[in-house]
């Protein structure tokens, strides 16, 4: 007796909700607590960890997974109509496929899910967990085949795993599967072991022809920058220069046609005054002077107006 009744009672944990089955047919739904059930096989109880966001993982494995469908397990689930391999081999065969330049690549991902709908993932799908492995293994496979090898190993990642969740989505709302696809993110994606140092050096190469790039744009912003500012500032003093010589080309216009109205009006006493201004201007420039009467019949030879350099006169 006392043991019936302490198999009556039972926990959910707090990340999970219980399904209950009377007879083999559901009955409700329980949240997290404590609770109890019929005994002696009338209810069965099915804990369902709905909270909890599980994952799948290809073409490798965590050690020490709790969750026996993170990885592939022969022994269980769907896959346990197949021939007895060893996990490694499976793991090996998911991550081989081929891409749209008939290429091969070897990709592994994860996927992150939860159970959204405990009902639909216990009753309407007889294994959900292997179900959604070979979807996933299918949808990848799908998407990496529109896809070249250069794409999926450089700059198509992110494009694969958009993708693929979208159409793994779709598919698990197509199956009832009582499943929401949070994540799908890719992990290594790698060439055949053969060719694998072909696609290095091809790396190495496209690396070396970005460093150059870079290297040349960088050169190309420190020079650039510099003559341009050097013709901007040359096309600026010329402008200046430009405009200095008008200016002083009209001014000088101007003083002219200023005399010739002058001259117009006094010929004589302009001529006089402008001869006056030119000999003021010039005589200082002369070093040595003499100054001869138009009269005179001949120069003192000791004549001396200016000093000698150097001299007192």
């Amino acid at each position: 007796m006392i043991a019936t009744g302490y198999s009556a009672v039972y926990t959910v944990p707090s990340d999970s909700v219980a399904l209950v089955l009377r007879f083999g047919k559901f009955q409700e739904i329980l949240p997290a607590g404590l609770h109890v059930k019929i005994p002696l096989g009338v209810d069965h109880v099915t804990i369902v960890p709905t909270k909890r966001q599980l994952k799948q993982e290809f073409g490798f494995s965590t050690p020490g997974a709790s969750d026996p469908d993170q990885n592939i397990n022969p022994e269980n689930n769907i896959r346990s109509f197949a021939p007895k391999i060893s996990p490694a081999t499976n793991q090996r065969e998911e991550t081989q496929m081929v891409t749209g330049d008939l290429n091969t690549a070897l990709i592994e991902w994860v996927i992150q899910y939860r159970i959204a709908d405990p009902q639909k993932y216990l009753f309407e799908v007889r294994d959900p967990a292997g179900t959604l492995r070979y979807v996933s293994e299918s949808v990848m496979r799908e998407v990496v085949g529109d896809r070249t090898v250069d794409e999926v190993i450089t700059i198509g990642r992110q494009g694969i795993e958009i993708e693929a969740l979208q159409k793994m989505q779709a598919l698990a709302t197509k199956y009832v599967m009582g499943i929401s696809i949070d994540q799908v993110q890719l992990k290594n994606i790698n060439p055949p072991v053969p060719v694998q140092g072909s696609f290095n050096e091809v790396n190495q190469a496209q690396q070396e022809k970005e460093k150059l790039i870079n290297e040349a744009r960088r050169e190309y912003n420190r020079v650039i920058p510099l003559a341009q500012g050097e013709r901007d500032q040359r096309i600026r003093e010329a402008d200046g220069y430009r405009l200095k010589r008008v200016n002083e080309a009209e001014g000088d216009a101007l003083r002219f046609n200023a005399l010739f109205a002058q001259y117009q009006l006094a010929p004589e006493v302009t001529r006089r005054r402008i001869y006056i201004e030119t000999m003021t201007d010039v005589m200082p420039t002369i070093k040595n002077k003499i100054i001869i009467d138009s009269e005179a019949r001949g120069v003192l030879p000791l004549l001396n107006l200016t000093s000698l350099k150097g001299q007192q006169p």
